[in-house]
């Protein structure tokens, strides 16, 4: 399940804010109108609740977590084995300490070679339900081999990474660990495989949570967690700014694909696997905003540098074309809003690096 923020609700944003006191300024247009206390802050704390973080199992039936598990798929995560040359792991794209994704416009495979599209950071993509800039994997469990076996990325054949394994006792000792199963039907050697790697990779990535941010201590009643100008970003971000109909929920992402005005000619996004669609041609994923100061640069190809870059793009309404959300449209963003929406979204960045429930790393 995951809780949406509703239209209703964000209408009535600014409205709420104004009456609880919260230090909402208006931009020009006058002092929100008065309203009735008792009635808003109702409407404010379910807003708010809106946003507030699930407990949830997210750990699918036929890939339940276990420890064993969960700590081979870290050893793999952070193994230059698995690239041709030995020289790059998926950590070195999803780097932790840049919150999960790598900084740079585009990602830059083994051979130095550019790909095609930015690094998605690993925060919180165990609530993500299909995945890839243009969707093309239906599920964690569906990733890991395609940036292993590409010539762009790690350039490693299947085949090769699984006799490295193979070849390794102490591989052979973690997978027959993990998957007992496989490994006595067919002896430990045998409980390496493909779908094996697939489902070690998948359980670590998603134990990767983004850390606890001021927004989250906001949301759970600390009033000083975050300041005025934040606080205003929030309403504008729920309200006139439309932010939050795409960007909902704790993980602040709809899961879906939207043309947001960005990409064009063959820079083709969802379309890729529904050809015959207009609307989906430029559609990209939406990302999460969890460390979002933290990632630039921004949109699927790299192509803004800053969140200011980004609010400009959002507030003209990207490139007008028949294939562009409904969504999309001139905002009339005031330079003091668009402040007001940086100084939330930098509320969003956790206070500590991204927490993993798993052990720690395996030497």
């Amino acid at each position: 399940m995951r809780r949406r923020v509703s239209a209703a609700l964000a209408g009535v944003a600014l409205i709420a804010f104004a009456a609880s006191g919260l230090g909402l300024r208006t931009s020009g247009a006058g002092e929100p109108e008065q309203a009735n206390v008792s009635t808003t802050q109702a409407e404010l704390s379910a807003l708010r609740e809106a946003y507030r973080r699930v407990d949830e199992a997210v750990y699918p039936a036929d890939n339940p977590y276990s420890p064993a598990k969960a700590a081979l798929g870290q050893r793999l995560f952070f193994d230059t084995l698995l690239s041709g040359e030995r020289t790059m792991s998926c950590a070195s794209c999803h780097v932790p300490t840049q919150s999960w994704s790598d900084g740079r416009p585009r990602g830059i495979g083994e051979t130095g070679a550019a790909m095609k599209v930015r690094t998605p950071t690993l925060l919180d993509v165990a609530q993500i339900p299909i995945l890839g800039w243009d969707g093309k994997f239906r599920d964690l469990e569906n990733v890991a081999f395609t940036p292993i076996t590409s010539a762009s990325a790690m350039n490693l054949p299947e085949a090769t990474l699984l006799a490295r394994l193979r070849a390794d006792p102490g591989y052979v000792r973690a997978f027959a660990a993990a998957f007992p199963e496989r490994a006595a039907a067919g002896g430990s050697p045998e409980a390496i495989s493909r779908r094996t790697v697939e489902l070690a990779l998948a359980t670590f990535q998603r134990s990767i949570v983004s850390g606890e941010a001021p927004f989250d201590r906001w949301v759970a009643g600390d009033a000083r967690a975050i300041g005025p100008s934040a606080k205003a970003g929030f309403a504008l971000f729920n309200g006139k700014a439309q932010c939050a109909g795409c960007h909902s929920g704790w993980t602040f992402t709809d899961g879906s694909f939207h043309d947001v005005g960005v990409g064009a000619e063959a820079d083709v996004g969802r379309a890729a696997f529904f050809p015959d669609s207009v609307q989906l041609r430029y559609a990209f994923k939406t990302p999460t905003l969890r460390d979002v100061t933290e990632r630039g640069p921004y949109m699927h190809d790299g192509s803004l540098t800053s969140l200011r870059d980004v609010i400009d793009l959002y507030d003209r309404g990207g490139i007008d074309r028949p294939s562009r959300s409904t969504a999309i449209k001139p905002l009339g963003l005031t330079d003091a809003e668009k402040r007001d929406l940086i100084a939330f979204l930098k509320t969003l960045s956790a206070d500590g690096t991204a927490s993993l429930a798993v052990p720690p790393r395996l030497n």
